[in-house]
């Protein structure tokens, strides 16, 4: 099934319809009987998370290609260790991705794949960690690599508003880790690579994570990406990834 929020709350996507539901999906929601059209609807994130949690480096050759661009520091993990995002920089699909003003060099866009957990769950074992994901969706890990490069943390290199569009949709019934992940700018292809191809898969980083930290119901955990794509504005990014949806936004820079 794919889940949906649109203003007028969460829905249900049945074909060309979105069966608007009578309270979050995540919540066992139900139809209500209202219906919109799919094409006239303005698809938000599908979810907010309490918590937005992020995994860098899952892929060997994203290393790789770090250290190539003259990163020493960017090492395969040896561990799963995830980090923080804002729920400030989410942005839906179809919703600008806006360049701000002082950003110089690289402005990337990295696409991932999004687990939403759907249960809460603390110290899980694999196969409670695998029954905890409701669903995925898609990320689009926007960075500004010279902040990156010269802030403390990451603070607004990775978390300025627009820079985590995450969308279309929550797809329940994919299995994540035999898709194929592409990005393409102004429809053409920049970046594809097997999504399963993670150091650590998301049920590693939940049993990590859980061993100290409860997760909960609408929590995301976005996987890293195999390949990072510059952006210009007047570019339209589209991250697809086979099985789930297209995630697509068009670059502004900040006026």
């Amino acid at each position: 099934m794919r889940y949906c929020r649109i203003a007028e709350g969460f829905g249900l996507i049945d074909d060309d319809v979105i069966r608007l539901l009578d309270r979050s999906p995540l919540e066992g929601g139900r139809p209500d009987g209202l219906v919109v059209p799919l094409a006239a609807a303005k698809l938000l994130p599908p979810v907010i998370p309490p918590v937005f949690y992020a995994v860098g480096l899952n892929y060997r050759s994203h290393v790789e290609h770090a250290l190539a661009r003259g990163y020493p520091a960017a090492t395969s993990p040896e561990r799963p260790e995830v980090g923080y995002r804002a729920n400030n920089a989410l942005t839906g699909h179809l919703s600008p991705i806006v360049r701000p003003a002082g950003v110089h060099g690289r402005f990337e866009a990295e696409p991932e794949v999004v687990a939403v957990i759907g249960r809460t769950i603390r110290n899980a074992s694999r196969g409670e960690a695998q029954a905890s994901v409701f669903g995925w969706t898609i990320g689009n890990d926007v960075s500004a690599r010279e902040w990156q490069n010269s802030d403390r943390t990451f603070w607004r290199s990775k978390n300025s508003d627009t820079f985590k569009p995450m969308g279309p949709w929550i797809e329940t019934d994919v299995d994540p880790l035999a898709q194929t992940t592409t990005c393409r700018v102004d429809g053409e292809v920049r970046a594809e690579f097997a999504t399963g191809a993670m150091i650590f898969d998301p049920f590693d980083f939940i049993v990590e994570t859980t061993k100290y930290i409860t997760m909960h119901p609408g929590d995301v955990l976005w996987m890293g990406a195999d390949a990072t794509v510059q952006l210009e504005p007047g570019n339209v990014v589209d991250i697809e990834i086979s099985g789930i949806g297209v995630l697509s936004n068009p670059v502004q820079e900040e006026s």
